[in-house]
């Protein structure tokens, strides 16, 4: 349900958050299937920080590397086509987060400096924004979802 207590500001901030997010996803998806060259392999074998042996591992087979490929593009578009449509937003918000926590704990940007907050802490953080206030409320598929399953439970 959406809260009628928000400010234009917050509404118009919340929905921009979600569409400019959706946006940076849904780009990156795309961005990473039409590369002819791209792999999730390379960055895999580069992991520093927990986990590493085991990314590190799992990047020199070719069967993972091609399945953790498909998830990352496929899991990008989908995430980036459901918070810009307001669709099952909730679900793309979390998912889009545990996406965002894997790339931050295989290589954190702590490793080669001082530095703990980088761009894919504070989309994860967006993200969990987006999901715990209910964000595909405003101008998305959601809220529509919503009126009808409303209106069909008062019948």
């Amino acid at each position: 349900m959406l809260d009628t207590k928000w400010t234009n500001s917050q509404f118009f901030l919340l929905l921009g958050l979600r569409v400019v997010i959706g946006y940076h996803f849904l780009f990156e998806g795309f961005n990473k299937l039409f590369a002819s060259a791209w792999s999730s392999g390379a960055y895999l074998s580069q992991a520093k920080w927990i986990f590493s042996d085991l990314f590190i591992s799992l990047s020199s087979s070719p069967a993972f590397v091609g399945i953790s490929d498909l998830l990352n593009i496929w899991g990008q578009i989908f995430i980036g086509l459901g918070l810009i449509l307001g669709l099952f937003t909730r679900t793309a918000a979390y998912a889009g987060a545990v996406l965002i926590l894997l790339y931050y704990i295989t290589y954190p940007p702590f490793i080669e400096g001082y530095i703990f907050v980088d761009r894919n802490l504070l989309e994860l953080f967006g993200l969990l924004i987006i999901a715990v206030f209910s964000a595909g409320q405003i101008f998305g598929i959601d809220a529509i979802i919503s009126k009808v399953k409303g209106g069909q439970n008062g019948l």
